[in-house]
């Protein structure tokens, strides 16, 4: 991979929600998903082939590694590095291989893979935004100085982000047609509330990957953000809402 950045964003966006990944390798490309320990959200990854310079993969295969551990090892990539990912079949250690002006090889252990399999999650969306991701960022701390969470709000015509504390309350509302809005479709009018924490963690870490960010939820359901990727790969979320009275 020709900018080693974009592989520790990458985990860094799988870190949000778990301490151990287990990624699916085959000759199509690298594939993850898998629920945060208390099973409210889940991160839907994929990396095609051909997002990589050179991919060889002889059989299909499961790489599982202590995500916090990997990015210890990351932290001091520079700007000009590339990265190259290596797995020996039957090898207990991950090679990564840093080359800039001089090469850096760190060896990792790896660990028993998981068997468990994660399904794809069958919700109906009734709305879906369309916007930038600077101003879901900054939506979200403004709704952090008051409250945990956020009520989302959709209709035809505005998307809406509403917060309410004890301190005070903060409305912050787009209406379809503006910049930072890209586009905006509901079936029906949808209302559901998320907790701020998973959200704020999940768009910070995504936001190095994206620009753009599509929300997509229905009244009292899950919300989907996907993350546009210039290299066709996926990076989604799922969350599961904050139900009043819970």
């Amino acid at each position: 991979m020709a900018d080693a950045r974009t592989w520790r964003n990458m985990v860094t966006a799988i870190a949000t929600l778990v301490d151990e990944a287990s990624f699916n390798i085959s000759k199509d490309g690298i594939r993850l998903r898998a629920m945060d320990p208390s099973h409210v959200a889940m991160v839907d990854f994929e990396w095609p082939s051909t997002v990589f310079e050179d991919y060889t993969c002889d059989e299909s295969s499961k790489l599982s590694v202590n995500v916090a551990e990997m990015l210890k090892l990351l932290r001091r990539i520079g700007g000009d590095e590339s990265i190259e990912l290596a797995l020996e079949t039957g090898s207990p250690k991950l090679q990564m291989v840093l080359r800039s002006k001089y090469t850096r090889t760190f060896g990792m252990s790896t660990l028993e893979p998981s068997t468990e399999e994660v399904p794809t999650p069958k919700i109906s969306f009734n709305a879906s935004a369309r916007l930038t991701a600077s101003l879901l960022r900054n939506a979200l701390e403004d709704a952090a100085a008051v409250s945990d969470h956020i009520i989302f709000e959709a209709s035809s015509e505005k998307l809406a982000m509403r917060a309410t504390g004890d301190v005070g309350n903060v409305i912050i509302e787009v209406d379809k047609g503006s910049d930072e809005l890209l586009s905006l479709e509901a079936k029906e009018n949808a209302r559901s509330t998320f907790s701020l924490n998973y959200l704020s963690e999940m768009v910070r870490a995504a936001s190095s990957l994206s620009d753009i960010v599509q929300l997509e939820f229905s009244t009292d359901m899950p919300i989907r953000l996907n993350f546009e990727m210039l290299s066709k790969g996926r990076l989604q979320y799922y969350l599961a809402p904050r139900i009043e009275g819970s």
